[in-house]
């Protein structure tokens, strides 16, 4: 049986993040995934100038495809305005290998299936051993489910999503965002990316969805008809992706006995734009300084707010 300090389950930003400073420091960890990387990863890709500042990331020296965006252009309820600030979008499949890769840490294909506490520490699947667990497998992420699920669930509201990725020509390079149309209880998306690649999406409140009989498929044809007919979008069949997860509580249920959470496995996507990948990182690099220094493992202070001023997102 393989032997380590920490096991991370699950390689993407918040796995990737959480080992990389943990291997730098020096300590015996491996990352544990089911996918070999680089691995299809459909996303919008969002990340703010605070998401390269903790990875300590230069956008000029990013050896891939980086948007660079100087404004947002939203429609609430229909009516228009512009949000300005920087912004950047990049592939995951790309952005998530090179992350993984740039750790340094050890990593094995592998789906974890049953997990055993006892007095040695972790057992997974009777191939590994370690004295603390990450769980940083997403929504399905199974540390989640065997430690967290019964007794300190998550909190936040759940947003059903689907979108797709394709190449199509664009012109200005404007994302858009449209809140609330057609009684989306969320928001749908277009999102123009390096090298010729465009990200449509929409997400919303599942359980409103549900509670009105709407099928998400509903907004997400909305969506491509009015893009097809403003020439953003082209005429062709899609193959959406759907998923699901959750938006950041009002309690952070986030370690427990060893075992620690971080990323959409903890439930942290903002509450506003459910965007995911600046509180992975955050996290990550959290429960890595906590296995470091033995303080304790804290969410206090992380924005629950995507789109408010950095201290306000804060507070709120």
């Amino acid at each position: 049986m393989k032997t380590h300090r920490v096991i991370i389950v699950g390689g993407g930003p918040a796995g990737s993040t959480c080992g990389g400073r943990l291997h730098r420091a020096g300590v015996d960890c491996l990352i544990l995934d089911q996918f070999v990387f680089p691995r299809p990863k459909t996303c919008a890709g969002w990340i703010t100038p605070r998401v390269l500042e903790d990875l300590n990331i230069d956008p000029d020296v990013y050896p891939h495809g980086l948007s660079r965006y100087h404004s947002l252009q939203i429609y609430f309820k229909g009516f228009p305005f512009r949000r300005p600030g920087k912004q950047y979008a990049v592939r995951r499949e790309e952005f998530d290998a090179w992350l993984l890769e740039r750790s340094g840490t050890p990593v094995e294909t592998h789906r974890v299936r049953q997990i055993i506490q006892n007095k040695q520490g972790f057992e997974l699947d009777g191939k590994y051993r370690a004295d603390i667990l990450v769980g940083a497998g997403g929504t399905h992420c199974p540390v989640y489910h065997q430690f967290f699920k019964g007794v300190l669930p998550r909190t936040g509201g759940k947003i059903a999503a689907l979108e797709e990725e394709l190449k199509h020509p664009w012109e200005d390079g404007q994302p858009r965002l449209w809140f609330f149309e057609n009684e989306l209880p969320g928001y749908s998306w277009y999102l123009p990316k390096a090298d010729g690649w465009i990200n449509l999406g929409v997400g919303g409140d599942q359980a409103v969805m549900k509670e009105r009989g709407r099928d998400i498929r509903n907004y997400w044809d909305h969506l491509i008809n009015k893009l097809i007919r403003k020439g953003w979008a082209p005429r062709r069949t899609y193959q959406p992706e759907g998923y699901v997860y959750h938006l950041r509580g009002k309690e952070d249920h986030v370690c427990r006995d060893s075992v620690y959470l971080v990323g959409d496995a903890a439930g942290l996507a903002t509450r506003d734009m459910g965007e995911g990948i600046g509180p992975a990182v955050a996290s990550g690099l959290r429960a890595a300084d906590s296995i470091l220094t033995g303080e304790p493992y804290s969410l206090e202070g992380l924005e629950k707010f995507s789109l408010l001023p950095g201290w306000l997102g804060r507070l709120v």
